[in-house]
């Protein structure tokens, strides 16, 4: 496989990596909300001064074989409610519809759509008079503030019905204006014997949309000015990627994170762990996920929120509580996010007209960052305007010294993330602690002994492994329709056309058929309750789903790109590593202290050393607390385990 970049886009920082061989570079760049198209070349121009010591993106994109990009933008949008007013048509007769999808989440679902719905009678979409009145639905709806339309029909064979509006709406309504609302038809996003799933698929679909589309599209077309040989390919949150065109956006959703869990699952597998909980510890959010025996967690059913959709998604769970989450005092209490102040203004110590308190600057306050190197040094940190800001924030509403509010803070922050990570799962002797991110590593003892994990391992690729994680993936497609009936002859035929548009799609990806693997599987639903039958070669009806209320076929198309090893790397103690420096620090009994600091870039394999300490490199810094030992493990990773010593 030739060189790869791989682009994971934060709410707060952008990380780029590139792999080419055994040879993996890596930078960051100021995620910039405003035109995502900039931190994206932003990181291609520094990416490409890495790789090559000056900058050369032409080069850079004219030697690449795939550019894959993850985005956290989608979860962010929902998060922050940042996004288009959405109307909704629906069937006459079908308010039950609405109400229940209201009573999964009032609040998401009053911002999405409020009052803004309307009811169509199915019976004059075939009546020529009354037809066109169905049209002037799009016209109440946008003069109601609709800026983008999702038409779901709750009904028997739906797809006919809203194909039949559609026909409709564009035979009736003046085209200039369509194309300014555009229309979303539930049954062509998803298939899905549940009408809350598909209105919810549709809804959020629909809300992610435009600001993808912007985006992505400004991204290729200006990677078609360097004339890149091959398409930017986006990571999904299904664990795959696939071209620009062939995207749906609510499959960007969460799929930075899910990044992160497909390195966490080749992670596990590298070292042998049957049960890794994770903390992607970003300036926005932690994303907490679990690999259990080398598997990814995923509900075949997603949840989005509190409501639920038609597609899978991983079971990641990122609470507001990041690097640049805001500490507050709230009645005598300190409080952790979920506010945050993202990457402008940024942290006070930014010095970018911050005011708000984050970890970070109380990080820099107790010592543990060097304000003159954070960031790749690209990033000059304030302590002044840090210490101001907790002041003001913290200590003076505590009635503390800056000092005390300083200790108070980092408990308050890993404890947040201690009781969060416990929230996600059941925490037991097995269970390691995975830490990554540009802030993962900082409070990870910290966490970690507050929930009772004793061993802790933090990526030499920390710094960028969502990243790093999605240059593993395969490319693939996936597709999935409701049967009429239960005939063979209909699943033969389903089966038939869906093959026609993976063999369709794959060849757009640059896979002609025979180059790529296809599987299929039926979902029989009965009484709510859903029963997966893999089919194997043999596409026939089992005799498990003659009686299910109804079966819907799912057809994958992938091609495999990933190479994994079988071997396990060893964790092994050979000699004391060598500090570079050391660093006062600031420690739990009120005192400051001279501690040892390890540079990553020159620890080998084999080389240990015990706690307070500090390992860092360019992009992220690890405390080992008193009581812990670390070790470099065999492939360059830190291992660091509790009371080992």
């Amino acid at each position: 496989m030739g060189m790869l970049i791989n682009i994971d886009n934060g709410g707060t920082l952008t990380d780029i990596c590139v792999i080419n061989g055994n040879d993996f570079y890596k930078t960051k760049t100021l995620t910039t909300p405003y035109d995502l198209s900039k931190c994206f070349f932003d990181g291609l121009k520094s990416v490409s001064k890495v790789v090559y010591g000056e900058e050369d993106v032409a080069r850079l994109l004219a030697e690449v074989e795939h550019i894959r990009y993850s985005t956290t933008q989608g979860t962010n949008a929902i998060v922050e409610r940042k996004g288009p007013k959405l109307g909704l048509v629906i069937n006459k007769g079908n308010a039950g519809l609405v109400e229940r999808m209201r009573a999964q989440d009032p609040e998401l679902y009053d911002f999405f759509v409020g009052d803004r719905v309307e009811e169509i009678d199915l019976d004059h979409l075939s009546d020529a008079g009354k037809a066109a009145d169905s049209a002037t639905a799009i016209t109440r709806l946008t003069s109601g503030g609709a800026n983008r339309v999702v038409v779901c029909f709750d009904i028997d064979n739906a797809s006919e019905s809203e194909s039949q509006f559609k026909q409709v709406a564009f035979d009736n309504y003046p085209r200039h204006l369509l194309g300014a609302v555009p229309m979303l038809f539930a049954s062509e996003l998803a298939d899905d014997v549940s009408g809350d799933r598909r209105g919810w698929t549709a809804l959020i679909n629909s809300f992610l949309h435009p600001a993808m589309e912007s985006f992505l599209y400004n991204a290729e077309n200006r990677l078609r000015e360097y004339r890149t040989k091959n398409p930017l390919l986006i990571f999904r949150n299904d664990g795959d990627a696939s071209r620009v065109a062939k995207t749906i956006a609510l499959k960007t959703y969460s799929s930075g994170p899910r990044g992160g869990m497909e390195g966490v699952k080749a992670f596990s597998k590298q070292y042998n762990l049957s049960n890794v909980l994770s903390m992607d510890v970003g300036g926005t959010t932690t994303d907490i996920g679990h690999v259990v025996r080398h598997e990814v967690n995923e509900d075949r059913r997603g949840m989005v929120e509190n409501v639920p959709i038609t597609f899978a998604l991983c079971e990641i769970d990122s609470p507001g509580v990041g690097g640049s989450s805001i500490l507050s005092v709230q009645n005598k209490v300190i409080q952790v996010g979920p506010e945050s102040v993202g990457a402008v203004p940024g942290p006070a110590s930014f010095g970018r007209g911050g005011k708000n308190s984050t970890i970070t600057d109380v990080n820099l306050l107790m010592g543990l960052l060097d304000p003159s190197t954070f960031f790749g040094g690209d990033l000059a940190l304030d302590i002044d305007r840090a210490r101001a800001a907790i002041a003001e924030n913290i200590a003076d509403p505590l009635g503390v010294s800056v000092d005390d509010a300083l200790l108070q803070l980092r408990d308050a922050y890993e404890q947040k993330v201690s009781n969060e990570l416990g929230n996600f799962c059941e925490i037991t002797e097995d269970t390691v602690l995975l830490a990554f991110g540009g802030a993962g590593p900082m409070n990870a003892c910290g966490a970690a002994d507050k929930c009772g994990i004793k061993t802790v391992y933090v990526p030499k690729t920390a710094a960028v492994f969502s990243a790093y994680g999605i240059g593993s993936c395969d490319i693939g497609q996936s597709y999935q329709v409701v049967l009429s009936d239960h005939k063979q002859e209909t699943l033969s035929k389903a089966y038939g056309q869906l093959l026609e548009r993976a063999e369709r799609d794959m060849f757009a990806e640059g896979y002609a058929k025979g180059e790529y693997e296809v599987s299929a599987q039926l979902v029989g639903d009965k009484d709510g309750a859903e029963s997966v039958h893999v089919l194997d070669g043999h596409v026939a009806f089992p005799q498990a789903l003659a009686h299910a209320d109804a079966v819907t076929l799912e057809v994958s198309a992938r091609k495999t790109l990933r190479v994994e090893s079988d071997s396990h790397a060893e964790v092994k103690k050979v000699n004391a590593a060598k500090s570079s420096k050391t660093r006062s620090i600031f420690g739990d009994n009120k005192e400051w202290t001279d501690v040892p600091v390890y540079d990553v870039d020159f620890m080998e394999p084999g080389d240990f050393g015990v706690g307070p300490a500090v390992i860092e490199e360019e992009y992220f810094t690890c405390l080992v607390r008193d009581g812990w030992e670390f070790v470099v493990t065999e492939l360059g990773d830190i291992c660091l385990t509790k009371g080992a010593v």
